[in-house]
């Protein structure tokens, strides 16, 4: 299948929790573009400044700002909606946080998942939802292979282990209670997304960005971690191509999916900090900071997407450089007071041309 059909989205009904984050907010802003009904359900911004609200990912859907584990207010949001179509992305998005709250973590991406699918399984007329977790879901053993959609589930951190259990609650509700009232449930699995708009804490591009615009040294705390990096529009292509899939064919899409970078996208920190260094010029530098006792973090993480590749049409299409000049002149048009609305949907016009 063409993995991305611009015009299947015309008119769709669609709901996304999670509008108001980095990746929920480019997500809104391109079904927008693609002419989709989209009803967003978050909290608000968990930054200051946020893609939300600089790119005004909020105009032209219906926005509600309230909880995922508030079962009356997202029953009665998806009462309203009716959608088609569900994307789960709300979630407690970091593996700091997950070491300072994690029960917290535990609620929102575990239990909040459960809410969702709980709501899901009343909603009139949904068909099909696509439920985002995260490449840290799978019992990483460090190995230099990809990690397939059929490998074991885990995680040593709270925030990894609460991705597998969103993973588990997902494939039990679609048996138990989706798949019977012929609801077509899949989860999709993606590596670090990069690009313009993060301004969340203790992620390398955004404490980049940050440090070279203050003319003061970026601290590099793993140089050497191994990330399957990709700008966040690839793997959202990959959301985009799944979801067509669900309601076009159901239940032959229904199951789990990895989007993840070519191997040239595999690199350490230390390579992408460079390179992000040579782009911004002057003012830009690194340091090795030291790690002292800083909790547990995976040192190689690889994702196998040739499932995705062979079924479902979709590919990367911005290579490691290409997502990093995007992020980089995302940042630099944002510092000079750009439409940043414009702007992000100019992003999202190039990359879907050379998509196709």
């Amino acid at each position: 299948m063409e993995a991305l059909d611009l015009s299947f989205w015309r008119g769709r009904r669609v709901f996304l929790t999670g509008h108001t984050g980095f990746k929920g907010s480019w997500l809104a802003l391109w079904l927008r573009a693609l002419g989709a009904e989209v009803t967003g359900y978050a909290l608000a911004p968990a930054t200051r400044p946020s893609l939300f609200e600089v790119a005004q990912a909020g105009s032209g859907i219906r926005s509600h700002i309230a909880d995922i584990r508030d079962g009356k207010a997202l029953g009665r949001a998806l009462d309203d909606a009716r959608p088609e179509i569900l994307f789960h992305l709300a979630a407690q998005a970091l593996v700091g946080t997950g070491y300072e709250q994690p029960v917290e973590t535990y609620s929102v991406n575990v239990v909040g998942t459960a809410q969702v699918l709980e709501c899901a399984r009343r909603a009139r007329g949904l068909r099909a939802v696509v439920g985002v977790t995260s490449d840290k879901c799978y019992n990483n053993r460090e190995r230099l292979e990809g990690y397939r959609e059929d490998e074991p589930l885990g995680g040593r951190d709270p925030y990894s282990s609460s991705k597998a259990g969103a993973e588990l609650v997902l494939a039990a509700y679609r048996e138990s209670f989706l798949k019977p009232q012929g609801v077509a449930v899949a989860s999709a699995r993606a590596g670090n997304a990069i690009g313009g708009g993060d301004w969340a804490p203790d992620r390398l591009v955004p404490d980049l960005f940050a440090a070279f615009a203050r003319e003061q040294p970026a601290n590099l705390r793993r140089p050497l971690s191994v990330r399957p990096w990709q700008h966040v529009l690839d793997p959202l292509a990959g959301y985009l191509a799944l979801g067509r899939g669900l309601l076009q064919e159901g239940e032959k899409f229904a199951e789990a999916w990895n989007f993840g970078p070519d191997d040239e996208g595999l690199v350490n920190v230390s390579q992408v900090a460079r390179r992000l260094v040579a782009m911004w010029g002057k003012g830009a530098r690194c340091v090795e900071a030291a790690t002292g006792s800083t909790p547990h973090e995976a040192h190689l993480l690889h994702l196998d997407a040739r499932k995705a590749r062979a079924r479902l049409g979709w590919r990367p299409r911005w290579n490691l450089d290409a997502a990093l000049r995007a992020a980089f002149d995302w940042q630099r048009a944002w510092l000079s007071g750009a439409d940043m609305r414009a702007f992000s949907l100019l992003q999202i016009e190039r990359y879907s041309a050379a998509a196709g």
